[in-house]
């Protein structure tokens, strides 16, 4: 009788721990879970789906229909303190928060982005959101090498995009690196909170429904 006792208070030990476990544990590996919804008209022309490197321009809210799997493992890779890149971050975090998304944030030490970008790399996240113009090199020289790893760059972009590295730009913003600049000129006012939300609702859209390796143009905000 007390050994029956005691196995059914371990068993229920066991159960109360595996309740207790963290639900966000990045340490399993799982399949990328698969988004709610789908991209609307305008997103993209089924009939001439974009080439790599291109430019698109999708049609606002084209993209509001879609939605990350709850648990969606997403690292925000960030660095400066600029009033663009705040507000980029804030984007971001409350897009997470409103789709319950799990979120990590890897902050750079602008004089060794590529530690960061490769500490981000090794939480083996879905997708690697980016926000600051210091990472642009840093990540042109990363990300052809770890196809495997989708990136997001948001209100930036690199020069020569390989098919897992996707930008969200619009005019005012679209740094390019250093030697390269800005397709046009940079205005810190241009990153609203309403054109940001929508550059990572946007760019997370195409991420989930493949169509990467390229640049989604907003400037309808």
């Amino acid at each position: 009788m007390h050994r029956l006792l005691r196995t059914v208070v371990a068993v229920a030990f066991l159960v109360a721990v595996a309740a207790c476990a963290d639900p966000d544990d990045w340490s399993r590996s799982r399949p990328v879970p698969a988004p709610a919804g789908v991209l609307g008209a305008g997103f993209t022309d089924p009939a001439t789906p974009p080439t790599p490197e291109a430019v698109i321009t999708p049609s606002p809210g084209s993209w509001s229909s879609v939605r990350p799997a709850e648990g969606y493992r997403v690292v925000l890779l960030t660095a400066g303190e600029d009033a663009p890149t705040r507000a980029l971050v804030t984007a971001v975090t409350d897009w997470a928060a409103a789709e319950e998304v799990s979120l990590k944030t890897v902050t750079a030490d602008v004089t060794k982005p590529v530690d960061a970008i490769v500490a981000a790399m090794q939480m083996r996240p879905d997708l690697i959101v980016s926000a600051g113009n210091d990472l642009i090199d840093p990540l042109a020289l990363v990300s052809p090498n770890h196809l495997d790893q989708q990136f997001l760059i948001v209100g930036a972009e690199i020069a020569e995009p390989t098919h897992n590295v996707t930008a969200v730009d619009w005019t005012g913003a679209s740094f390019r690196g250093e030697g390269l600049g800005a397709a046009s000129a940079f205005d810190p006012a241009s990153f609203t909170g309403e054109r940001c939300a929508a550059a990572i609702r946007a760019g997370v859209a195409a991420v989930l429904h493949d169509v990467t390796g390229i640049v989604l143009w907003l400037d309808q905000f």
